[in-house]
């Protein structure tokens, strides 16, 4: 399952760990914070997990992201 997320994705959970905001996050990568919680929606999907902290959970557990 390496590789699962694709690189926007990647880039939102590495700020979201930094502990920003859906508003920093957009204002960050220039995209709406709609687009922002449809790529963390998207992750949970992917990943089957319920929340942001799960999935940030399983994303370090399969070396997506790092701390």
């Amino acid at each position: 399952m390496k590789g699962i997320l694709t690189k926007r994705e990647k880039e939102v959970f590495n700020l979201l760990i930094v502990n920003k905001t859906t508003k920093e996050i957009a204002d960050e990568l220039n995209i709406s914070e709609k687009t922002v919680r449809n790529h963390i929606s998207n992750v949970m999907q992917k990943l089957g997990v319920k929340g942001r902290a799960s999935a940030v959970v399983e994303l370090l557990k399969l070396k997506e992201i790092s701390l």
